[in-house]
């Protein structure tokens, strides 16, 4: 039994068996969620905070302790001897098991620096496929090595931790995508690449947030569509393209805190900045700022603007991306809230050195699944 403090100090006690009745708590501005599913509280408790989280007004957040930690979690700092002997590991590794390390941009800067690739999930999605490697070795959230491996069929796909999960990948099953379905017979299903491959293998085609206007529109003028599981990214497809969708209550734990006062603060700051959020923060957040881009596109833009000083609204990883970028320009987090433990904290090179010696964190996709869910991730790369 395990106690967890939620919202106005109110201890709930949660078996493991009984995940599925537990109450969602405190969550922002009214928002409203599917319940989790059993494995999305099990990773929920089992990565939960060692206090309660904040969002940046300091409302708590929700269950979702799997993503989003305090900042004073993080691991301890290695020493530079052992980090450097556990790179020239990593880069004998690697030579040995013709393997490829593929980084998202929101790890930790010294994954970051010691992957071959680093990008956001599309990049990635690209290089997982067209990649000749024999074993890939995937630095990011479970439903991203899912992707690889639903890609790579004959490839070793490893994780270094295959716990690290993505609270808004587990706030859809393919269960509950089957009922949402149910009700709008024939109308075509755009899931966000955050989703389990079960969920993707009941979808008819995967975005990201750099090509999902582009994929919604490839559908055509179909009468309805289903847009799972981020809400508000599917808001922001709307704006876009001036229809509505019919959008699941999916939400990024790591992205919802930050509040238009935070980007109007950091503006009385810094008033010669120009602000960039990610799409998957809430729209009055999106209302009040310059661009709303994918990392991807966040990185594109900075190469090419001239301007010198940014202020940046997304996971706190792509600070180090774009200093790589563009070490001329300043970058500022519009909070530090931006912040996701299963990114942050769960890979490490140490067990980035585990998992290339042992390769037994494997991840597999059963292939009734996989070849499903191989045929939407591929809808969407023929879009783009």
């Amino acid at each position: 039994c395990v106690c967890v403090c939620v919202c106005v100090c109110v201890c709930v006690c949660v078996s493991e068996s009984s995940f599925s009745h537990a109450i969602m708590l405190g969550l922002p501005h009214g928002i409203t969620v599917p319940a989790l599913t059993v494995r999305a509280w099990t990773v929920a408790l089992r990565h939960r905070p060692r206090t309660l989280s904040t969002g940046c007004d300091g409302f708590p957040m929700s269950p979702g302790g799997c993503c989003h930690r305090s900042p004073s979690g993080p691991p301890r700092a290695l020493d530079p001897l052992v980090a450097s002997a556990l790179i020239k590991r990593i880069d004998t590794l690697r030579h040995e098991r013709n393997a490829v390390i593929l980084a998202h941009t929101y790890q930790p800067p010294e994954i970051q620096d010691v992957a071959d690739i680093v990008g956001d999930s599309l990049a990635l999605s690209r290089r997982a496929r067209d990649t000749t490697a024999d074993v890939i070795v995937f630095c990011g959230v479970r439903f991203m090595a899912e992707t690889a491996a639903v890609l790579n069929p004959t490839r070793t796909v490893v994780m270094p931790n295959p716990e690290a999960g993505c609270c808004m990948a587990d706030m859809i099953t393919a269960e509950q995508l089957r009922e949402f379905k149910a009700h709008y017979p024939g109308a075509p299903v755009v899931c966000y690449v955050n989703t389990t491959a079960e969920v993707k293998a009941e979808s008819t085609v995967c975005c990201t947030s750099s090509n999902a206007v582009k994929v919604v529109q490839s559908l055509g003028n179909v009468p309805d569509i289903l847009f799972v599981p981020d809400q508000f990214l599917g808001t922001f497809i709307e704006k876009q393209i001036g229809r509505k969708l019919i959008k699941w209550n999916g939400y990024c734990p790591t992205h919802t805190p930050l509040r238009p006062e935070n980007i109007q603060q950091m503006r009385r700051l810094h008033p010669d900045a120009k602000v960039m959020v990610h799409p998957e923060t809430m729209p009055e957040v999106q209302t009040e700022a310059d661009y709303v881009l994918s990392t991807g596109h966040m990185c594109d833009l900075v190469k090419e603007s001239t301007h010198r000083k940014w202020l940046v609204g997304t996971e706190r990883g792509i600070l180090h991306t774009l200093k790589k970028f563009a070490p001329e320009k300043e970058f500022h987090l519009l909070h530090d809230c931006l912040y996701c433990a299963s990114m942050r904290e769960m890979t490490t090179l140490e067990n980035v050195v585990t998992c290339l010696e042992r390769l037994d964190t494997r991840i597999t996709v059963p292939d009734e699944i996989s070849e499903r869910a191989r045929m939407t991730i591929e809808a969407m790369l023929r879009v783009v």
